[in-house]
């Protein structure tokens, strides 16, 4: 074993840990854990702890079930909700086959790939969301419309709100975990919250959002409330999304900036821009995997519905945030598309490797937009070439059914499942009769 083992193996006995958690994704993002003894950790580390892959959503068929879950020594963390008592830590892990070979149904792995791909070029990819979630009073319950702790807007300060008790309590916690917390304040919503973390590189990141989305829920419980990630939960207001700030990295240098240019904008990164919104469609199914997405994306307001960039335009699908002198390492940009309930790390590396074929291919950067996108005519927008994002779940998966990015970036497996999943979703979904249907029918027809 390695230092990192060693150092595990020593704070086990040092912080009274006497549970371990580990932790990995399903295709779809949502977290799975496992809880072993601390004595079996050593074992774990060697040999991994086995588990069948047919019970997971897109990991392996029953005659393929075996897998190990391989716990990464670098994301050991102490839970810090657990309390006073005997300590309770979790570890992500890396799925592999019984021979010790990658799973090809691990998201964790599928970003890893892509990460290497990228690297094997010279590039660090680096990425800082912010995340917007809302908190509803109670627990939900079917047939009810939510309702937000709070008639708050964005950037409000009120002395007895619920939500910067919980921001700065969400906060606190993260902050003991080893996660940086940028920045934080009220959205627009009732009720709505963003917390920013800190760059970080991708795989960190995603690790990251995936422990943000755990302690956002477990202080939530502890204050009687909700929290969800739902990209829209209400028609009158703001959808949750996250938007997403990317760099690329050469060593030490930001690959994105150049003194002199345009918006100090490097040709590296005007062809990683062209590269996003080259393959938008392409990825919107990963990035935006949900029915329930798309009444985000064609909402208005800051969600972005068409393929365009911009230089500080918030109305863009990607965004150039104004230079700040003397920062050339903080030039980055930012993709506004990404849901805040997304799997984040397949979600980065579609991203990446959408930017990446930019670079590769030389893509050119389109026409700036520089109005408000949502302002113009429909006119307007075709003599400005502007293409809408796909409009519904349906539509973004007949894109990502042709897509070559697609299959060769998650893999043949991901990439089956995934999409034979979401046409499932939708098939459920376009059955239902909703509440719309009813209001508008009963009472005339």
């Amino acid at each position: 074993m390695g230092k990192q083992e060693d150092f595990v193996l020593r704070a086990l006995e040092e912080r009274d840990v006497r549970f371990v958690r580990l932790w990995f994704t399903d295709v779809l993002g949502y977290l799975k854990s496992v809880a072993i003894a601390p004595a079996e950790l050593e074992g774990a580390f060697t040999e991994g702890i086995g588990f069948d892959g047919s019970a997971i959503e897109g990991f392996a068929r029953v005659t393929e079930a075996d897998m190990l879950a391989r716990p990464d020594p670098s994301t050991f963390q102490i839970l810090p909700w657990r309390g006073d008592g005997p300590a309770t830590a979790r570890m992500f892990c890396d799925i592999t086959m019984p021979d010790g070979s990658a799973s090809y149904a691990d998201p964790r792995y599928v970003l890893k790939r892509t990460l290497q791909s990228a690297a094997e070029q010279g590039f660090t990819f680096y990425t800082h969301p912010e995340i917007e979630f809302y908190l509803f009073k109670g627990q939900p319950e079917a047939g009810t419309v939510p309702v937000p702790v709070d008639r708050s807007g964005y950037f409000d300060h009120t002395s007895t709100s619920a939500g910067s008790d919980f921001r700065r309590e969400a906060i606190t916690m993260l902050e003991a975990m080893g996660i940086s917390v940028e920045f934080s304040h009220h959205e627009g919503g009732p009720g709505q919250q963003e917390i920013d973390l800190r760059y970080a590189d991708a795989l960190s990141t995603a690790d990251n959002i995936m422990t943000f989305r755990t302690v956002v829920r477990e202080v939530a419980l502890g204050q009687g409330v909700w929290a969800s990630f739902m990209p829209k939960p209400f028609t009158e207001h703001p959808g949750s999304g996250m938007h997403t700030h990317v760099s690329l990295f050469e060593g030490d240098r930001n690959a994105f900036f150049e003194a002199g240019a345009e918006y100090q904008l490097s040709a590296t990164g005007r062809h990683f821009i062209a590269g996003i919104l080259h393959h938008a469609a392409e990825i919107t199914c990963v990035t935006n995997q949900w029915v329930n997405s798309y009444k985000r994306l064609i909402g208005g307001g800051e969600a972005p519905s068409y393929i365009s960039w911009g230089h500080n335009n918030r109305s863009a699908m990607v965004r150039v945030p104004m230079y700040k002198p003397n920062k050339g390492q903080s030039t980055r940009i930012e993709l506004r598309t990404i849901d805040s309930a997304c799997n984040p790390y397949l979600a980065f590396a579609v991203v990446l490797a959408a930017g990446m074929k930019g670079l590769e291919n030389k893509y050119e950067l389109p026409r700036e937009a520089e109005d408000d996108v949502w302002s113009l005519t429909d006119r307007e927008r075709q003599a400005l070439g502007l293409q809408q994002l796909p409009k519904t779940l349906w539509e973004a998966i007949g894109v990502a059914e042709r897509s070559e990015l697609l299959a060769e970036t998650l893999g043949e497996h991901v990439y089956d499942f995934f999409l034979r999943n979401k046409r499932a979703e939708w098939e459920e979904y376009r059955g239902q009769v909703s509440a719309f249907e009813r209001d508008r029918m009963l009472p005339v027809i």
